[in-house]
């Protein structure tokens, strides 16, 4: 396996940067990896997965999205940039990443891709998924895996929303950084804007490639039952599994080694979403 960092432009012109995992060999397919909200492509299991799912002999780009806030490595948020971020800039660092795919700006043009998003980063994926179905980029997506993933784009209270409408932003503390984050009042007025495109179920229900949907039992931070009702959106497409004992990140700390021994939940995961990548890449 080699490993290379990289940066591409992306929404705004910002910078998507991101570490590819290249197998030895033809690559039997390429996959997108994208955190969650304080996420980062270097976070936790993300390294893990990347080299388990490269050894399985795939190319793995893993990325932080473009208002992520976040350069290569462990530092602090990039408070100005993270400020602008909103579900739509997610969505649009996606397609730039599947279209640098198909110039070969990234490896893996001749591959069938598959879209992995954790937490924020699931939904996100799968709003890609469901608005660009009929885009000429997207149709080298052969499926797409959810980890953790809220079914509610939307989990402001009402006091938090005519806070943000007022004063423009409200905080966020970081406790990895300690720093206090402000979410932009564009993360909230877009989806004023375009209630359709952002509520995920009825883009869900547009959505053609398969999709898994992993979920930890005991989850702190969203509910299991979001992986149901994300299934029910699209019953034909979407299937479920649920790890028992597992937690939002599927029992997995921060930093954690790419070599390391992963939790009994976290090894779970990657049987699982393995199992379903190689009944999508033949």
């Amino acid at each position: 396996m080699r490993m290379s960092d990289w940066d591409i432009p992306g929404s705004e012109g910002l910078p998507i940067r991101g570490t590819t995992h290249q197998p030895e060999g033809d690559p039997r397919g390429v996959i997108i990896l994208v955190h969650g909200y304080l996420g980062y492509k270097d976070y936790g299991m993300f390294p893990w997965l990347a080299a388990l799912l490269c050894e399985a002999g795939h190319i793995v780009h893993r990325v932080n999205l473009s208002h992520s806030g976040m350069d290569h490595g462990h530092g602090d948020f990039d408070l100005d940039v993270f400020l602008r971020d909103t579900w739509s800039r997610g969505v649009e660092d996606i397609m730039c990443l599947l279209k640098a795919i198909d110039r070969g700006v990234l490896a893996g043009q001749e591959s069938g891709a598959v879209l992995i998003g954790h937490s924020r980063g699931g939904s996100t994926s799968l709003l890609a998924a469901g608005r660009h179905a009929d885009d000429e980029a997207f149709g080298r997506v052969v499926g797409v895996v959810s980890l953790s993933a809220p079914a509610n784009l939307d989990r402001m209270t009402n006091e938090s929303k005519a806070k943000i409408l007022a004063e423009g932003s409200i905080p966020l503390e970081s406790s990895r950084t300690g720093q206090t984050l402000q979410i932009g009042v564009g993360w909230l007025q877009e989806q004023r804007d375009e209630p359709a495109a952002h509520d995920l179920l009825s883009v869900v229900a547009k959505i053609r490639p398969p999709v898994g949907v992993l979920h930890g039992a005991d989850d702190p931070t969203v509910a299991a039952h979001d992986a149901v009702t994300i299934a029910q959106a699209n019953p034909p497409r979407v299937q479920v599994h649920i790890v028992d004992g597992a937690d939002h990140v599927f029992n997995t700390p921060n930093p954690f080694a790419i070599d390391a021994a992963p939790s009994r939940e976290l090894a779970e995961v990657g049987e699982v979403m393995t199992a379903w990548i190689d009944s999508w890449i033949q």
